[in-house]
């Protein structure tokens, strides 16, 4: 599977494939980025795509990469368990936290709770 738009709740969702390529790179969350611009609202990335350098906040990785997909005004779903992660930083809990709370980059366990958000905004 490569990564296609689709229609979820309402709204177009780019679904990243989950075995494409690892986003290490602020260049790869941009090609993402660009990818989305094909029609995409949301892009609902797997949380196993994402480098284990965007989870530890010390490399800013993160930040850089929800940035980016705030400023080109598209929402980001990171999907999947991220509980390993969560556990080892009362940091990335915080900022999960915080996220969830805001409209822009959603980490969520699953594609129902993607749903559900979707739902919930639209």
């Amino acid at each position: 599977m490569t990564d296609v738009m689709q229609e979820r709740a309402g709204v177009q969702v780019m679904m990243c494939d989950p075995d494409g390529p690892p986003v290490a790179t602020v260049e790869d969350a941009l090609d993402l980025i660009g990818a989305a611009f094909l029609g995409a609202e949301v892009v609902a990335l797997p949380a196993s795509r994402l480098d284990d350098g965007f989870f530890s906040l010390g490399t800013r990785f993160a930040g850089e990469v929800m940035q980016k997909f705030v400023n080109y005004r598209l929402r980001l779903a990171v999907v999947g368990d991220i509980s390993e992660h969560l556990a080892a930083s009362s940091a990335l809990r915080a900022l999960v936290r915080e996220s969830n709370g805001a409209g822009h980059v959603w980490f969520v366990p699953d594609l129902d709770a993607l749903d559900a958000r979707l739902r919930a905004v639209a």
